[in-house]
């Protein structure tokens, strides 16, 4: 009985060997959103620049991004020049201030620049729930229809932009 004991601890550890070898290959960066394919879902929140209470019904009507974003973020100060860049070349951007204050929030969008048309603040994070945000920065694609047809969380940069500029063109 006691010998048996010993092969115990071999056992785990193949057995954790064999579940990390056959996930290593398994791309867990992204996670699948329920809202592809869905509308942009239905909020009520202040507009950061204007104080005005906003919907989704005062949405951009073509194609355009929803990038989660917040003055707290370091990956987002990171991406910041970039979506300039994007706004600069034609891109529309929603913004949600994900999470944050608004004289901070107005603060850095005074400094850094503005790439947004829009800029949602969502102080408690109700909408970013509801677009199930896991942490910022995240960007949503928007098609024509208001249909979100695409999710990427993390930094947008130029490579990123190439595999989504194919779904808002």
């Amino acid at each position: 009985m006691k010998k048996a004991l010993f092969f115990i601890p071999f056992l785990v550890l193949i057995f954790l060997g064999s579940f990390f070898y056959f996930n290593l290959d398994n791309n867990h960066d992204q996670m699948p959103s329920a809202l592809i394919g869905k509308a942009v879902p239905e909020f009520k929140l202040i507009d950061l620049e204007t104080n005005e209470v906003m919907t989704q019904d005062q949405l951009p009507k073509g194609p355009y991004l929803i990038n989660v974003w917040g003055t707290w973020c370091p990956a987002c100060a990171q991406e910041h020049e970039y979506l300039m860049t994007l706004a600069e070349r034609g891109v529309n951007i929603v913004g949600v201030d994900y999470k944050d204050e608004m004289k901070p929030a107005l603060a850095w969008l005074e400094q850094r620049g503005n790439p947004y048309s829009t800029v949602i603040f969502d102080e408690m994070g109700s909408l970013g729930v509801d677009l199930g945000v896991t942490g910022a920065p995240e960007t949503f694609v928007v098609n024509r229809d208001g249909v979100i047809v695409y999710r990427h969380q993390g930094v947008v940069n130029e490579d990123v932009w190439q595999s989504l500029k194919s779904f808002v063109e």
